[in-house]
C-alpha cells in the first residue's frame, strides 16, 4: 500500500468544493459556503455522488473518503477553512464571535508558540459542521449486515428508532485560564470521557517553576448538540427465528432532534467502536462496543405539518379538489387490491383526515381524532386494511391484542443505559402520538390490559404515577382496532350486544363500529373470487376507471386538507339535532336496536337540551359512538373538499355511514320481514311524507333518506318508475321530483 498524501488530498478537497457545478451550472458548494458565512446555515453537507460525479478526482480518492471518512472530514474542514468567503450580509454578533474577536487581538501577547496546547485549535474557530453522506443509489444495509469489517466506513443502514436520550451538551474543546500567569490553555476533546488538566503546562509557569492553577471557562469553552439513539432492525429484514437486533447512533449538531421513537429511518453514519467504561469496561474486558455516528436522517414518510409541497405537488392537489368525485377516488385508493368495502375504506380516509381538536376558552379540550372499529367474521380483510392504513399514514403503530400489555400500549418505568436515573418510556399509544395505532385481535386483549386504553381514548393522555415519578404523557393518537365476534363468526340468532361482547364503556367511545358479516351471495361471490385471482396473477389490482393514487400523493392531499379548520354553521344546528333525535325514535321501536346505548345516554340528552353541540362532547352510544362522532366525520368531509364550513351533505354523508355500518344486519331484517327493495323504498318514501305532512318530495331529500338505509340511486329510480305506472305518485320529467296523488 502506498503512503497517503494528505496534503494532495485536502488539495484535491478544495478543487472539488471550488469548481463542482449542479445541474444549472452554478457552484453548488461555492453558494452554500456562502450561506454558512453569512450565518444562514449552520451546517455543510458533502455528497458522495457528488464526488463520484466530479471529473477531476480519481477513484481512489473516493474510495479514500468511504473507507476513512472520519479523518477525511478533518481534511474537508480544513480546506474550508481556507476557502471560506468574506460575509455578504450583516448580522449580529453571538458570544463566539466576540470571544473569537478578543482572542485574536490578546492572541500575540498571550502565546509563547511552544506549546502546543497554547494554539487555537481549528475546531473553536469553526462555527460549521461538515458531514459527509453515503450515495442513496445503492440499497442500505441491514442492522445485521454491518459487522467489522465496515469499523471506519461510511455505511447506510435502514431502521425504526426505538429510543432516544434528550439533547445533551457534548465538550468538544476545553479552555481553561491560568491563574499564574494568564494563559488560555486549550483541551480538544475526541472521546465521551477525557481528564481536565490540573497544571499549567505554560512555558512561563514551567519556568518559575510554579504549578498553576488552571479553571475551566465554560462560557469560553466549545460544546456540541448531543443526543443518543437506538435504531431496530426492521420486521421484514428479520430472518426466520431471530429476533431483531438494535444498533445504537450518535447525533451531534444540527441532526440532533431530528428522530423521535417510531420513526422508520435511512441513516448514513462512520460505524466505529467505542470502549466500555467503569465497571462494564472490567467486565467486558477487550471488547469493545459499536455505534454509528450519524451523518444524515432520510425519513421513509414525512409528517403532515412537515410536507412543503413542490411546484408540481400544488398543482395535482389542485387539480384533485377541483375533481368532483374525489372523495369516492381517494377511498378507492386506499388498498384497491381488497375487493368491495367500499364504504369502510371511505370510514377509513376519514380516519386519516381526522376532525380540527378545539379547545374551548375554559380549557377544555375536544377530540378531533375518529376511532374505528372493524368488527367482522373472519377473511373479510380486517387486519390487510389495518396494515395498509398504517403504511399511508406518517406515523403509524401496528400491535395485536395478545402481543400488547397496558403498559406495553401505555407507558412504562425504565432506567436510563446513559444516566441511570429512572425514565419513562412510551408505549405504542404514545409512540403514535398524533398518528394512528392500529390494534389486531383487539377482542383477544385481556379485560385489564384494555382498560389502559379507555382514557387515551378520550383524554387523548396517558397519566402515570410510578416509582416516584407522576406525569402525563401526550397520546393524541387515532385508534383502529380490529375484532371477531365472541363466537369467532356473528351469530344471527344472538343480538348484537351478545355478539359483540365488548364493555359499553369502550364501545362509547368508538365513533363508528363497522359490522362486516361474511355472507353467501352468488353474484358478490363469482366477482370477488375473479378479483382475487386476477390480483393474483397479475400482482395489481384490476383497472378501477381510474389510476390510483399512490401514498406519497396521499399523504400529501390529506396533509393541505390538515390544514383547514371547518366549523358548523348555525343553520345546520336544528337539522342535526332533529337527525340525532330520529336515531333515538328508531332505536326505541324496536327490541333488538342495532345501536348501543349507555348510562352516558340521560348525560348525552341533558347536555343537547343545554349546550350547542359542538360546545361540550356528548355521550351517547349510537352504533358504539358519540354523537359528535359525526361531527368529526363531518368535519372530515368538509376537510376533504377544503371547504372552511360544514355542509348539509357532509352531515347526511356522516349519518349515511353510520346507518352503513350496520348494512349486513340491516339486509338480514328486511329478509326475515319479507319486504323487497323496492317496496322497502315506498315505505320510507311515504313515512317521511307522511311525517312532514306533505305531498310534494323533492329528488335530491328523497336520494338522502334512502341512501341513509343503505339503497342505491339506481333502485330508487326503479321504485319511481315502479310505483308510477301504478299511479300512486306523479314524477317531474326533468328534476324527477315526487308529487303523491291523493287517494
Amino acid at each position: 500500500m502506498k503512503d497517503l498524501d494528505f496534503a494532495r488530498d485536502k488539495a484535491l478537497a478544495k478543487d472539488f468544493l471550488s469548481n463542482f457545478a449542479d445541474a444549472c451550472g452554478e457552484a453548488k458548494y461555492i453558494n452554500i459556503l456562502q450561506e454558512v458565512a453569512n450565518r444562514k446555515l449552520r451546517s455543510l453537507q458533502i455528497e458522495l455522488e457528488d464526488l463520484f460525479n466530479y471529473k477531476d478526482l480519481d477513484e481512489d480518492f473516493l474510495r479514500r473518503v468511504t473507507e476513512n471518512t472520519r479523518r477525511y472530514i478533518g481534511i474537508f474542514a480544513d480546506a474550508i477553512d481556507e476557502l471560506m468567503p468574506e460575509p455578504t450580509e450583516a448580522f449580529p454578533d453571538d458570544d463566539h464571535d466576540i470571544l473569537m474577536t478578543q482572542r485574536s487581538e490578546e492572541g500575540t501577547e498571550n502565546v509563547d508558540g511552544t506549546d502546543p496546547q497554547q494554539k487555537m485549535p481549528p475546531e473553536i474557530k469553526r462555527f460549521y459542521e461538515v458531514y459527509i453522506r453515503a450515495s442513496s443509489k445503492e440499497r442500505p444495509f441491514t442492522i445485521r449486515e454491518v459487522k467489522a469489517s465496515y469499523i471506519g466506513q461510511l455505511v447506510r443502514v435502514s431502521g425504526i428508532v426505538t429510543r432516544c436520550s434528550d439533547v445533551k451538551p457534548l465538550m468538544q474543546v476545553a479552555v481553561y485560564t491560568c491563574e499564574d500567569c494568564g494563559f488560555e490553555i486549550y483541551q480538544e476533546v475526541t472521546a465521551r470521557v477525557f481528564m481536565p488538566l490540573f497544571e499549567c503546562p505554560s512555558t512561563r509557569c514551567k519556568t518559575n517553576r510554579t504549578k498553576g492553577n488552571l479553571i475551566l471557562q465554560l462560557r469560553a469553552s466549545k460544546f456540541l448538540k448531543f443526543q443518543e439513539a437506538k435504531i431496530q432492525e426492521l420486521a421484514e429484514h428479520v430472518p426466520k427465528g431471530h429476533i431483531p437486533r438494535t444498533m445504537t447512533v450518535h447525533f451531534r449538531g444540527e441532526l440532533t432532534r431530528k428522530v423521535v421513537p417510531g420513526d422508520v429511518v435511512e441513516l448514513s453514519g462512520i460505524f466505529l467502536p467505542i470502549p466500555y467504561t467503569g465497571f462494564r469496561a472490567m467486565r467486558a474486558g477487550l471488547v469493545a462496543d459499536t455505534y454509528l455516528e450519524a451523518m444524515s436522517v432520510t425519513h421513509f414518510k414525512k409528517k403532515y405539518e412537515e410536507y412543503e409541497l413542490k411546484g408540481d405537488e400544488e398543482e395535482q392537489i389542485t387539480r384533485l379538489a377541483e375533481d368532483g368525485d374525489i372523495y369516492n377516488k381517494l377511498a378507492r385508493s386506499l388498498a384497491p387490491e381488497i375487493f368491495g368495502h367500499e364504504d369502510v375504506k371511505k370510514a377509513l380516509l376519514l380516519l386519516l383526515v381526522g376532525a380540527p381538536h378545539r379547545k374551548l376558552k375554559d380549557g377544555m379540550k375536544i377530540r378531533g381524532d375518529l376511532h374505528i372499529c372493524l368488527m367482522g367474521d373472519p377473511g373479510v380483510a380486517k387486519s390487510q386494511l389495518l396494515k395498509h392504513i398504517i403504511n399511508v399514514a406518517p406515523r403509524g403503530v401496528y400491535t395485536t391484542g395478545r402481543g400488547s400489555s397496558g403498559v406495553g400500549l401505555t407507558a412504562a418505568v425504565q432506567k436510563d443505559p446513559v444516566t441511570n436515573e429512572m425514565v419513562l418510556e412510551g408505549g405504542a399509544l404514545v409512540l403514535a402520538d398524533m398518528g394512528i395505532c392500529a390494534i389486531d385481535e383487539f377482542d383477544k386483549m385481556d379485560e385489564l390490559d384494555r382498560t389502559a386504553i379507555h382514557e387515551v381514548m378520550e383524554q387523548q393522555t396517558v397519566s402515570i404515577a410510578k416509582a416516584g415519578i407522576t406525569t402525563s404523557l401526550n397520546a393524541r393518537t387515532a385508534l383502529l382496532a380490529a375484532a371477531n365476534p365472541a363466537w369467532g363468526r356473528y351469530d344471527m340468532r344472538r343480538t348484537p350486544a351478545e355478539n359483540i361482547n365488548l364493555p359499553p364503556a369502550l364501545l362509547s367511545r368508538f365513533d363508528l363500529l363497522w359490522l362486516i358479516l361474511d355472507r353467501a351471495d352468488m353474484d358478490s361471490d363469482l366477482e370477488m373470487a375473479r378479483h382475487v385471482v386476477y390480483v393474483h396473477q397479475n400482482k395489481e389490482s384490476p383497472a378501477l376507471g381510474f389510476t390510483p393514487l399512490e401514498p406519497s400523493i396521499l399523504r400529501a392531499y390529506i396533509s393541505a386538507a390538515r390544514r383547514i379548520s371547518p366549523c358548523v354553521p348555525k343553520e345546520l344546528e336544528e337539522y342535526i339535532a332533529s337527525a340525532y333525535s330520529g336515531i333515538r325514535q328508531e332505536e326505541a321501536k324496536t327490541n333488538t336496536p342495532h345501536s348501543y346505548t349507555t348510562v352516558r345516554t340521560l348525560l348525552s340528552i341533558l347536555r343537547i337540551s343545554a349546550v350547542w353541540l359542538g360546545r361540550v362532547r356528548v355521550y351517547h352510544a349510537i352504533s358504539g359512538m358519540l354523537l359528535p362522532g359525526f361531527l368529526d366525520s363531518s368535519c372530515a368531509l368538509a376537510r376533504l373538499r377544503f371547504s372552511e364550513t360544514v355542509a348539509q351533505s357532509d352531515v347526511d354523508e356522516a349519518l349515511r355511514l353510520m346507518q352503513m355500518s350496520k348494512f349486513s344486519l340491516y339486509s338480514d331484517d328486511r329478509q326475515k320481514s319479507g319486504l323487497d327493495a323496492i317496496s322497502d323504498i315506498y315505505s320510507i318514501l311515504r313515512d317521511e311524507a307522511a311525517r312532514s305532512n306533505r305531498m310534494d318530495l323533492s329528488y335530491a331529500h328523497a336520494l338522502n333518506w334512502i341512501s341513509r338505509k343503505g339503497y342505491s340511486e339506481a333502485q330508487l329510480k326503479e321504485c319511481l318508475e315502479e310505483y308510477a305506472a301504478l299511479n300512486v305518485w306523479q314524477i317531474h320529467p326533468n328534476t324527477f321530483d315526487i308529487r303523491f296523488i291523493d287517494a
